[in-house]
């Protein structure tokens, strides 16, 4: 017998143990870290801590949660208020789908923080009716066909609303000015126009 063989030695001059060994070392350096529960708790409470709390009247009912800093309204809203009404089109600011109002003027819900509505009070497309009355925009909009698909409907109703209010719809050139942040891929615009100034003269 060969002395090597004793040893645990191939003929490549390494042993059976330091191969073992050195095998046991690759496995573990190769095995997935797994992060136990108990791991997990810190990272979790940590998060915890970063959370914000926000005061707010959703559509006139006072709400009170913790957000994430970094959370915008538009998240916040669809998410953690269930309020699907305001639609996520572009999530940059530039379709207008999302539009809300805060304190009674505009803003575009993907673009701005939930955390910056603190002690404001946020109006959606869900309270924009009196019960079951609907709010004179809404009602001249299915009055003139102002939608088709209907997805970029909300956020030009409450961009239309509040144009209204702010005496801006005046002529159909300050109307088109005033409405050119909403886009409508289903190219409604002339239903568009109709509605807004049928829907002013009852705002009035």
């Amino acid at each position: 017998m060969n002395p090597d063989d004793d040893a645990g030695h191939s003929g490549s001059g390494v042993s059976r143990r330091g191969f073992l060994g050195g095998g046991v070392v690759a496995a573990a350096a190769a095995a997935p870290l797994v992060v136990t529960a108990a791991d997990a708790t810190p990272a979790a409470a940590a998060e915890a801590d970063e959370l914000v709390t926000v005061r707010v009247a959703v559509n006139g009912d006072p709400v009170t949660m913790r957000v994430d800093p970094r959370a915008t309204l538009l998240d916040t809203l669809r998410d953690k208020l269930e309020l699907t009404g305001t639609k996520k089109g572009c999530d940059r600011g530039q379709c207008g789908a999302c539009t809300v109002h805060v304190d009674g003027r505009r803003v575009l819900s993907c673009l701005t923080l939930a955390a910056t509505t603190d002690d404001r009070a946020v109006t959606t497309i869900e309270g924009l009716a009196d019960g079951d009355r609907l709010h004179p925009m809404q009602e001249a909009f299915i009055e003139h066909d102002g939608f088709q698909c209907g997805f970029c409907t909300p956020g030009q109703i409450m961009s239309a609303v509040a144009m209204v209010d702010e005496g801006h719809a005046g002529s159909d050139d300050e109307i088109r000015e005033g409405m050119s942040g909403n886009i409508c891929r289903c190219s409604a615009y002339p239903s568009i126009v109709s509605a807004i100034k049928d829907a002013r003269e009852a705002m009035r």
